[in-house]
């Protein structure tokens, strides 16, 4: 078992700032079309925010010349003026209150909406794709793709509303501060050029490293599906500690980009708070000269000097856009390579005719996976109505890639498969699932009842469960089960043997009457006896026009011999084909491997 490797790929591990701004801006704007109205009423409320923090400020020099400095020269305080502040800070304090509220809460709609959203395109695009680009994408890459990238990609429109509001306020609030003081103003403004020019340089620095984060984030997720989908083999052969080092390389590795993305954070976030509080300080020292002089109010000096520390904020609001810009547009770039995957197996329009068995027929099948070898070379093949056609073959020779054919999991590169005349491309999704169900190797069991493992939520009354169970012989385990049908099984059927665990599997494709039922080497944990009465029951069932024709992958003599027929495949091609008696008797290389599995399974024993 091996890790995956962080892939070095230029647009992940250095992202150049121009690029970041250009791409990040379609991202922005691709999401703002997708949930304009949200979006805008969320903008509304910053906006509302804003206009009250300056409001804000020019109630605080208000109240200084009109209530304050009045009150002082008095020596008593001015009632009416008062009154008249604490109503225009209550006010004020509403009013922005109303706007926090309705950015925090729209704006978090919109963010959570826009994740939803695509979630659900890339696991219907996971749907749409062939198992073939399945099988070269690991599906920890696929979790984070849909997750943790889904995430990143969208995780700026979390402070673009407070930050698109925020600009409305910087405009408006260097308005009241020119209006009150020009000079105060040009003078707090000084910090500007260089609060933007050290924005730009962090995105610089910053953006390769937060790519790299965000793709080693992918890697670890792939490697820890990977360990707990192995877990049997691995505490089976005693390798903990490796999978444990394993596992810690690449969590170091991700630590380390984090810590690195943090450090430059932390050496950039003290800059950027401390160049508005400079501008305060330089507005207050000019300011104290030009109030002794008269050229100034001690009001506009208190609004300008305070109007300094709140647009400090929406330099930091839009600083948290920017910095969010690079892991979101890694994330929407890996998100993409998943919605604009190709290889979709598009389906036709013909429903399957007919009921019960169906005809198989194989013209000229060849298979071959990406741009390896052929695995299948010309196959051709006829399964009347009814009939079990039993697959042989040494490992390797294309037995159970030919079994994902059957079910259209994969479509052959060159030939037809037909059933009933009509080739499986032609057929509707819900037809085609519907006529043909696979039962293959490997075993599946949810972390659920007895019952939604057999129906997986179709509607399906408990007398046909019941029946499916019966047929692949599993009614009596069941009935021992705590509570029947309503019995949880457990995360992966940990609490059932593996031969249950098949049967189980079995029952679930039989409970929806398919024409074609393909089994690949799907008894082989079960006893021989067990695994000739599940067959002898689809045979009866079959008889009676209620069963389907049946394709079998078997290694066993005895599976072999009640087939109606059997096909020998070798290096992809039908080396022979008869029952099981005619090709004992007639193919040496058939005979040697039907005898060799039985003498290995004597030999086991």
């Amino acid at each position: 078992m091996s890790g995956n490797e962080t892939p070095q790929n230029p647009d992940e591990l250095f992202v150049a700032s121009e690029r970041v701004m250009s791409r990040g801006m379609r991202l922005l704007g691709d999401g703002i079309v997708r949930e304009k109205g949200l979006f805008t009423i969320s903008v509304v409320c910053s906006v509302l925010f804003g206009a009250m923090t300056v409001a804000d400020a020019w109630v605080l020099g208000w109240a200084t010349d009109h209530l304050i400095r009045p009150s002082f020269e008095r020596g008593e305080v001015v009632t009416s003026a008062l009154w008249a502040a604490i109503a225009l800070f209550l006010g004020v304090a509403v009013l922005r209150a109303i706007g926090i509220v309705g950015r925090r809460l729209v704006g978090g709609v919109v963010y959570y909406r826009l994740v939803a959203g695509h979630r659900r395109l890339v696991t219907r695009r996971y749907l749409a794709l062939p198992m073939s680009w399945h099988h070269r994408h690991p599906t920890g890459q696929l979790l984070s793709n849909a997750n943790a990238d889904v995430e990143a990609a969208w995780a700026v429109f979390m402070p673009l509303p407070m930050a698109v509001g925020v600009v409305a306020m910087l405009v408006a609030a260097i308005a009241a501060m020119l209006l009150a003081d020009v000079v105060l103003t040009l003078v707090g403004l000084v910090v500007f050029p260089a609060l933007f020019g050290i924005n730009v340089f962090y995105q610089r620095w910053l953006s390769p490293k937060v790519a790299r984060a965000q793709s080693l984030r992918g890697d670890v997720s792939a490697v820890a599906h990977e360990s707990f989908d192995g877990a049997l083999v691995v505490k089976s052969l005693g390798r903990e500690a490796d999978e444990t080092r394993r596992f810690a390389r690449h969590a170091e590795e991700l630590r380390d980009a984090n810590i690195e993305a943090g450090r430059i954070r932390s050496l950039f976030d003290p800059i950027l708070e401390m160049l508005p509080n400079l501008a305060v300080l330089a507005v207050l020292l000019i300011g104290v000269g030009r109030v002794q002089s008269g050229a100034a109010e001690p009001g506009d000096v208190v609004q300008v000097a305070y109007l300094f520390t709140v647009v400090a904020f929406p330099v930091r609001a839009i600083g948290w856009v920017l910095g969010e810009l690079p892991r979101s547009v890694v994330g929407w770039d890996r998100v993409q390579r998943v919605l604009r995957a190709s290889g979709e197996m598009p389906y036709g329009a013909l429903e399957s005719a007919g009921h019960g068995a169906a005809e198989l027929r194989l013209e000229g099948v060849h298979h071959a996976y990406g741009d390896g070898p052929e695995v299948l070379k010309g196959v051709d093949l006829v399964v009347r109505p009814g009939r079990v056609l039993a697959i042989v073959g040494a490992t390797g020779a294309g037995k159970s890639t030919l079994t994902t054919l059957l079910s259209r999991l994969v479509d052959p590169t060159e030939g037809r498969v037909l059933l009933d005349g009509v080739d499986l491309r032609d057929l509707t999704h819900e037809s085609l699932a519907a006529a043909v169900a696979v039962v293959p190797q490997g075993t599946f069991v949810f972390d659920d009842t007895v019952r939604e493992n057999v129906t997986l939520g179709a509607d399906l009354g408990d007398d046909a469960v019941w029946d499916a169970l019966r047929t692949v012989q599993a009614d009596g385990f069941v009935s021992a089960l705590p509570h029947g049908l309503d019995t949880v099984l457990g995360e992966r059927g940990t609490t059932l043997s593996g031969g249950q665990r098949q049967r189980l599997v079995l029952a679930r494709a039989l409970v929806r009457r398919p024409r074609l039922l393909v089994l690949d080497d799907a008894t082989s944990a079960l006893d021989p006896d067990v695994e000739r009465r599940i067959l002898l029951a689809l045979a009866e069932r079959t008889a009676a026009g209620d069963g389907p024709t049946v394709v079998v992958v078997a290694y066993r003599k005895a599976t072999i011999a009640l087939a109606d027929e059997v096909v020998l495949l070798d290096e992809g091609v039908v080396a022979a084909q008869g029952t099981h008696a005619e090709l004992m008797a007639a193919s040496d290389s058939y005979r040697r491997l039907v005898d060799a599995y039985d003498q290995a399974r004597e030999a086991a024993r």
